[in-house]
Parts: C-alpha cells; structure tokens; sequence
C-alpha cells in the first residue's frame, strides 16, 4: 500500500506502453496517450500519492469500546486514535491496537522498553512500533538492520507493523537510509517506516529520494503535539499530508505532565520533575513562561469542568480532535492515569467549533496556516 507512492510513476510507464503497443499503427494516439502521462505524472509529482475514491480515510468506532480508529496517515493501515508506551492489557481491552517501543543504550546492551508487551502476546492483533537510532549510532543501514532484528528478537516477534527512524542523522546520506528501510520492508522485518523528529524538509527530502530511486517512502512523522507546542503538526505535517501522504503520529499530549495541573503550586516530590534527570522540565516549570502555562491551565480547567471531564481528558481529545492526528501515543505510570487517559474518547464528541474556539483564545497560540493569510 504504502509502496504505491514509490511506483506511481513505474506503473504509469507500464499502463502506457502497452496502450502504445495497440495503438502502433495511429501516431494521432500515440502522442496523445504520451501527452496524457507526462499530464498525468506530473500532477502525481505535484501532491504524492493518489487515494482512490473507493478507499475510505474515514473514522471508524469498536462497536464493543467506542475506540476511534483512523488510517495511518494515507496508507491502509489502521491505528487506534490512542496508542500507549505501557500497561498494556488495560489499553488492549479498551480497544487500543497500537503499541509503541523504542530500544535505548544501557550496560552495553540493546533492550526494549516495556518488556509487558510480550508477557499480554498482543502482537496476534495488536499492532507494534518500534524505534531505531536511540543513541549516538545513528542511522547507517548497519544500523537501521541490526537494530531492528535485535529489537524482534527481544521482543519475540517476526515483523513489526511500523519501524521509526528517530530523529535524523546528518552523517548518514539520505539515500542509504530510505534504501535501509526498503531494505527491511522488502524482507519481511516491517511493514511500513516512519520517522520521528524529522523536519518537514528532511521528510520531503526521503520522499523525494525514494520516487527517484522507485524505493519505499515514510508514511508518518512522530511529532510532539500537546496544547503549548502547535506549529509542526497544526501548519507543517497537514501540508505534506496532502502532498505526499504523511500522517501525523503524536506524542507527550499532558506535555511531560505539565498539563496535568499538578505543578500549579510548586513542584511535587514524587513528581518527574522532582527527579535529577528532569532538571530541565523543573527549570521549565518554574520559568516565566512556565507560570503563564500554569495560568492559562487554570482557565482551561473550568472549561473541563463544564464538559464534565478532567483537565487531561480535555487535553487529550483536543489532540484527537484534529482530523490531521492518526494516534495520539499516551505515557501513563499507572492504571488509573491510563483509564483516565482513554476516557478522552469520550469527551471527542464535546469538543465543538464553540469550545475549540474557547481554547485558542485562551491559550493565544493557534498557528497560521498559508490557507490562513488567504482567507
């Protein structure tokens, strides 16, 4: 599926060869059929790949969990609107089909995060994503291919549905990369590939890669996307999605817990960012902008509490409400911040034009679009 992006071109030449073959004999058709591809190639060039009319990008609900599900950018691959890190079995019986992993460098050794998976055996219907380039090794098809056989070995499993390149790799040329994932895809390791962290340039910049070299593109971005932090995914991502066909994969919806509501009068010891290694969210928490989030976060709450939600639940589906967003990857420490998490579900259908509206003119920080400054 996701490999007709990298063939549109190949299967125009062959369709068109073969009409020319039975049209040998009238030059009139010949040129015509010629003039018809090199129209038709470069609107293909123009905005990606093509989305039959019989296909349908539509949502779709779980008739026994009312989880949302949506296609993974414009590939045929559906994604829970909610996907999780963690606590798996909870997430699973709640619908939830898509499990993110990434690996990370620790003693020596590759290992997986949330081993959990394995013990539930979700893979025989869950869908599995994992991450390569963790650490400083970057993303040489040396790489790209021991990183990920490690990954399913570890984790016990024969592919993966998504592998993600996270963040990009200036010592690694763009072309053995794409062919890296080409390579993995070809051979059974994955499915589809994505990237993390990329900007919209460096995306184009695999997409345009693999169309010269007829190889397999990426089909999503994985992008942080939380009520503080819009531009990329609200500006950048829609436009390669209509170009190309990437969809938005988004991460840290609570903002790294900021939007929990729980640093609004200091900074808790048993919280993240009461921990050595947060430093930084600490720094982030107590700056100026900091206590102007915490503000806006005061107002915000009194809209949650007319929904009839928490202030989280709020967040969460104010993600999901953009139509642009596959799956929102959630990041829970415990069960009860999971099921408050998938209780956004519910709050979906309440994020009207009206409160929408509300929200960015309390947060004052909706990015304008090209469409935009028309208008």
């Amino acid at each position: 599926m996701q490999v007709s992006i990298a063939c549109t071109d190949h299967n125009l030449k062959r369709g068109n060869g073969d009409h020319s073959k039975q049209s040998a004999t009238s030059p009139n058709v010949v040129n015509q059929a010629r003039a018809k591809f090199r129209t038709v190639a470069i609107i293909a060039r123009s905005f990606g790949s093509f989305t039959p009319r019989h296909i349908s990008l539509k949502e779709s609900t779980g008739k026994h969990t009312g989880m949302k599900y949506r296609n993974l950018g414009k590939s045929g691959l559906r994604v829970s609107c909610l996907g999780l890190e963690q606590l798996m079995t909870i997430a699973y019986d709640s619908g939830v089909n898509l499990f993110d992993t990434a690996e990370v460098y620790a003693g020596g050794r590759w290992v997986i995060h949330r081993p959990v998976f394995l013990c539930n055996g979700l893979q025989m219907s869950g869908l599995a994503v994992t991450k390569v380039a963790e650490t400083e090794r970057g993303l040489s098809r040396k790489h790209i291919i021991e990183g990920l056989k490690g990954s399913l070995q570890r984790m016990q499993l024969e592919y993966v549905d998504v592998v993600f390149a996270n963040r990009p790799d200036s010592n690694t040329p763009m072309e053995e990369i794409v062919r890296a994932m080409t390579y993995v895809i070809n051979q059974g390791m994955a499915m589809y590939w994505g990237t993390s962290r990329w900007t919209a340039m460096e995306i184009m910049e695999a997409y345009s890669v693999a169309r010269q070299f007829n190889l397999i593109p990426p089909v999503c971005e994985q992008a942080e996307y939380h009520l503080f932090q819009r531009e990329k995914v609200e500006v950048q991502l829609p436009e390669l999605y209509h170009k190309i066909g990437v969809g938005a994969m988004t991460w840290s919806p609570l903002a790294c817990g900021i939007i929990t509501g729980k640093y609004e009068n200091g900074i808790p010891e048993s919280s993240r960012a009461s921990m050595k290694s947060y430093q930084w969210l600490k720094e982030k928490i107590i700056s100026e902008d900091g206590r102007k989030q915490q503000a806006k976060l005061k107002e915000l709450n009194h809209i949650a509490e007319k929904l009839g939600c928490t202030l989280p639940q709020l967040a969460v589906a104010w993600c999901l409400r953009n139509e642009g967003v596959s799956s929102v990857l959630l990041g829970t420490s415990n069960p009860e911040q999971l099921t408050e998490n998938l209780g956004a579900i519910q709050v979906l259908p309440k994020m009207t034009s009206h409160v929408v509206s509300e929200i960015d003119h309390i947060l004052g920080n909706r990015p304008y679009s090209k469409k935009d400054y028309r208008s």
